[in-house]
């Protein structure tokens, strides 16, 4: 247990439920916490009581379940998760598919909007040419509790030679991701994109037209359609013309980690999976075993994830320290030297982290 202390007497103190999971989760989350006690000690009235819990595939070989009923427990009670990255690959359940208690976290707590922020901080960590520094700036809203991942829970003989996967679109669950979106347009450059591919599914045809329906509720908000293999190719050649872009779970899920390689890779990529009463805040990467312990491991999406829940929280005060984290590592990363190796960079685990406390 990690416990911040202010310096008032009248202190506001929030349950801060840790799973570090596996692999460079253990390695980024330590780096997260780390930042989150720098910026703690300066907020005047405001506590954190970090509690770590055990998850991931590490936690099933150990003792057979790799989300506790405690530690499920534990983050419903919380007033935010803070998730380094769970599974390994050679850990998988007896049908073949991984480990992964960051999607039953999902539907436990209807964690519904997933948002993937995309942010280029300095030209040289794009593979692509001509950009300049905030020129890729893009929320992407991803639906994280139905669409083509809800098939996972389904069962399919493959003795018969063929297995389907169902994509599940439902109007409460477009329409609440839909209004997620528009609201972060209303904060941003107020243009929000629907990806779908509404001209050969009949699922995205329904979810197009509950998104035209929401956006109707935000006339402020410039509503765009575009179909999935079109975006793929928009952010690859114009990445600036986008603000805010909304999509299917499995959608989401393949152009985040598009978007993020535009930016220097998935170590740049925070995120966090949102639901009316529970939210988890984790980095988009995932555990990479390869590396793990080796002290090499990019922290910053760690720590801009760190930074979202601190937003998320919803008390000026942390809103205030959020801001202070993100333009500490913006100030950081402005030094194309301060980078780890996934990034071209010499910088240990530690050392990247320092960088950024620097700069607070």
């Amino acid at each position: 247990m990690t416990t911040t202390t202010a310096s008032s007497s009248k202190v506001q103190t929030f349950e801060i439920a840790v799973l570090p999971g596996d692999g460079i989760g253990i390695d980024v989350t330590r780096e997260a916490l780390r930042v989150l006690d720098a910026v703690a000690a300066s907020l005047n009235g405001v506590a954190f009581v970090c509690t770590e819990y055990p998850a991931g595939a590490g936690e099933f070989v150990r003792h057979g379940n790799p989300l506790p009923a405690a530690t499920l427990e534990a983050c419903g009670n919380a007033d935010a998760v803070l998730l380094g990255a769970m599974g390994l690959p050679d850990v998988r359940w007896p049908d073949g598919k991984e480990m992964t208690p960051q999607l039953d976290l999902r539907d436990r707590f209807q964690l519904y909007c997933g948002l993937r922020p995309i942010r280029l901080f300095h030209e040289r960590d794009s593979p692509l040419k001509n950009l300049r520094a905030g020129e890729i700036d893009m929320m992407i809203v991803r639906e994280s509790t139905e669409g083509l991942f809800s098939a996972r829970l389904s069962h399919s003989d493959s003795e018969k030679g063929e297995v389907c996967d169902v994509m599940r679109i439902t109007r409460e669950g477009s329409e609440r991701v839909c209004r997620a979106a528009f609201r972060e347009a209303m904060k941003r450059r107020r243009i929000c994109t629907l990806v779908d591919k509404a001209n050969v599914l009949p699922s995205m045809v329904y979810f197009r037209s509950v998104f035209d329906e929401v956006a109707r509720e935000f006339p402020e908000v410039e509503a765009r359609h575009c179909y999935v293999d079109a975006a793929a190719l928009y952010l690859v050649q114009r990445p600036g013309s986008f603000d805010v872009l909304v999509t299917e779970n499995m959608f989401g899920d393949i152009l985040s980690d598009l978007a993020a390689g535009l930016v220097g890779g998935m170590g740049m990529a925070p995120s966090a999976d949102i639901g009316e009463n529970c939210a988890v805040f984790q980095p988009s990467h995932g555990t990479a075993p390869d590396i793990a312990g080796q002290g090499i491991a990019n922290p910053v999406a760690a720590i801009l994830s760190m930074a979202m829940m601190l937003e998320w929280l919803d008390d000026p005060r942390t809103r205030a320290a959020a801001a202070r984290v993100r333009n500490a590592v913006e100030c950081a990363l402005t030094d194309p030297a301060i980078r780890t190796p996934d990034v071209g960079g010499e910088l240990t685990t530690s050392g990247m982290t320092a960088a950024i406390l620097a700069a607070l």
